[in-house]
């Protein structure tokens, strides 16, 4: 019948076009011009940035001073961690947040000329006090290792990149520290002795769930893939080089973001990165000297202008640094191609849909007469 027959299309039709109505459309949420976060704290010169999505809150360190922040949406400065017991003039680079023990991991280094000293420190982010300082072991054939950057798996296990050395430390969630990979891989490549940044090895690390590690070579502009089981390491595969890659963050949706002081670079993978491909490039302003990259809030990417450069000269004063949102543009474009796509597609199901009533109504009225 044909009153009977409509009804199964018309439910249908119903749900479809609810379906396109309330899905959620990327570039209606992120609207209007890159979140931008001027926040003020003097001689901070931050070099490391984590995100807390407990606390909606990013985290920052310090190249001057033995203090971790915690900087708001609206650039509002805490002190989130003072730790006068560490040794003087320390810096505070990497940081990482352990979720699964509610931590906070930053990296803490001393460069020349002062003593050596490089270790990981855990803080509860709950209590703001310290879990434990695990000093990292050295290993005697190499530079004096500056520990950089940190990254945790989904067991507490932490992995630290040692820039002098081009080795990777791990701490476990007890504090216990060792050697982890000093794969041949971070030493196959050519580094040119008259580079910038000939000194500084492996930098930035990120930790895929499926159970490895990305790591940047800064003067190699390298990326390499480290198995968080056994440490062996091998090279990624990349259309180029990442020139003076620093930090790394990898994105919900899959998309690794590696930031150097001039550009953030959006990568993908289709095979678990055997190999990679660059899905955009966006130059950044040197000026403020971006160094990391985080994650925040509905998967937006933030850099952070710590103007480190500038604090590591040592006699320059700065108060006013910033957390910067940067969009791919690429991504901005499909957004609002699918956006047409998803009208197009709605006023189609709605025109149908009318058809589909007047059809109805002509049917009813014949049964009525």
């Amino acid at each position: 019948m044909p009153l009977i027959a409509s009804r199964p299309s018309l439910i249908s039709l119903v749900a479809a076009l609810l379906i396109i109505l309330v899905a959620p459309i990327p570039s209606l949420i992120h609207a209007g011009k890159p979140h931008l976060i001027n926040f003020r704290s003097p001689n901070l010169f931050p070099e490391g940035l984590a995100y807390d999505s407990s606390a909606q809150h990013f985290i920052v360190g310090s190249i001057r001073q033995r203090t971790i922040h915690s900087v708001s949406d609206a650039g509002v400065v805490d002190t989130l961690i003072s730790d006068p017991t560490l040794p003087d003039n320390v810096t505070v680079l990497g940081l990482a947040v352990d979720k699964l023990n509610n931590r906070l991991l930053a990296c803490i280094t001393a460069v020349d000329p002062l003593p050596q000293f490089h270790a990981l420190a855990a803080y509860d982010l709950r209590t703001r006090q310290r879990v434990f300082l695990a000093p990292l072991p050295s290993d005697d054939e190499g530079p004096r290792p500056v520990a950089n950057d940190v990254a945790v798996d989904f067991k507490g296990n932490a992995y630290v990149t040692n820039s002098a050395g081009n080795y990777i430390w791990k701490v476990n969630a007890q504090g216990e520290a060792s050697i982890f990979s000093k794969s041949r891989a971070f030493t196959s490549q050519r580094v040119d002795p008259d580079f910038p940044y000939s000194f500084c090895g492996l930098n930035g690390v990120a930790y895929n769930s499926k159970g490895y590690l990305l790591v940047v070579q800064s003067n190699t502009g390298k990326m390499f893939k480290v198995d968080a089981d056994d440490g062996t390491a091998r090279l990624v595969l990349l259309p180029e080089d990442l020139n003076i890659a620093d930090g790394v963050a990898i994105r919900s949706d899959g998309v690794v973001l590696v930031v150097s002081h001039k550009t953030l670079w959006f990568l993908k993978s289709q095979d678990s990165w055997g190999e990679g491909g660059i899905y955009d490039k966006i130059a950044l302003d040197p000026e403020g000297f971006p160094t990391s990259v985080a994650v925040g809030g509905e998967d937006r990417v933030y850099v952070l202008r710590g103007h480190v450069l500038e604090g590591l000269r040592g006699n320059v004063e700065r108060e006013e640094f910033s957390i910067g949102e940067v969009r791919s543009e690429r991504e901005s474009k499909e957004d609002g191609v699918w956006i047409f796509v998803l009208i197009g597609l709605g006023l189609a199901y709605f025109l149908f849909w009318r058809f589909q009533m007047r059809h109805l109504v002509g049917n009813l009225n014949k049964k009525t007469n």
